[in-house]
């Protein structure tokens, strides 16, 4: 069956790849996502279990595919063999999501690609109408592009945006890992001088390739602060809205240091409508 999106001001899809056993914050990933009911999350997955055991929100729609048949569809449309062999190498093929995936994103004005180890707060307060009508890029990090949460206008020009890089064959048709959504390893270039850092890069990534575009006025992006990562502890999720000490909106926070610290000992049952994120634990 197929989700209609909203059609009450602008409509959002998220893409979403993962092969192997969803992990354990996936439940809270899952659970983010419900209270999000404008936007549609697509997962794409080759975990079959999840959909046996759990009951999805109307807005998450998964299609179980095996990591060669993305292979073939990735192939086929790129026109060259690509060798994705691991979730890791997913994080090159991020900004051809659009691409690949065309006829899953016909319908909406703005399409994403996003990474499942986050907790939502509230998007659509931040990701505003104004925003969606003013930009064709949408990050939500001031420094440097995240490869976790980024928005695309749904057109030609955005959708094949990753082509304009010198280097994307290069990076799609390989088996090693280059960062390509992001900065191909260059982050702290990026986050001390927002400009093209000095030193030679392996990859023009697609960070190199939008601060490149935006000196020649061919790119609106919007670069904004409206995430937490590391492990700041002082996190409170209520019924869809995040806050850091209490004070603080936040759009999402991003697992990727927390997932390495805390590790649940028992199965996740029924996630409470409020729960807080220590620097170790998660806790009601």
């Amino acid at each position: 069956m197929k989700y209609i999106p909203c059609k009450k001001g602008k409509s959002i899809i998220i893409l979403f790849c993962y092969f192997g056993k969803l992990p354990w914050y996936f439940d809270y990933f899952v659970h983010s996502c419900k209270y999000n009911p404008k936007v549609d999350f697509y997962i794409i997955t080759d975990d079959r279990t999840y959909s046996k055991a759990k009951a999805w929100p109307e807005n998450i729609m998964v299609i179980n595919i095996t990591i060669d048949e993305l292979n073939e569809i990735a192939s086929r449309k790129l026109g060259f063999k690509t060798n994705i062999n691991n979730t890791r190498k997913l994080c090159d093929f991020k900004p051809a999501y659009g691409f690949l995936f065309s006829d899953l994103i016909q319908d909406y004005d703005f399409w994403g690609h996003g990474d499942i180890d986050v907790i939502y707060g509230d998007i659509r307060n931040f990701i505003t109408h104004e925003l969606l009508d003013t930009y064709e890029l949408i990050n939500v990090r001031s420094d440097y592009l995240a490869g976790y949460f980024l928005l695309f206008k749904n057109n030609k020009k955005m959708n094949t945006l990753f082509m304009k890089s010198r280097d994307y064959q290069k990076v799609l048709s390989s088996d090693m890992h280059y960062c390509f959504d992001e900065t191909n390893f260059q982050y702290d270039e990026f986050t001390d001088v927002m400009s093209l850092p000095k030193r030679e890069k392996e990859v023009e990534s697609m960070m190199h390739l939008v601060k490149r575009l935006e000196g020649k006025n061919d790119l609106k992006t919007y670069f904004d602060h409206h995430v937490i990562d590391g492990v700041p502890g002082r996190l409170k999720w209520e019924k869809g809205k995040l806050y850091y000490k209490n004070k603080y909106e936040v759009l999402l926070y991003h697992l990727i240091t927390f997932k390495k610290v805390y590790r649940p000992q028992q199965q996740i049952g029924t996630i409470p409508n409020t729960f807080h994120i220590s620097p170790t634990r998660i806790y009601t």
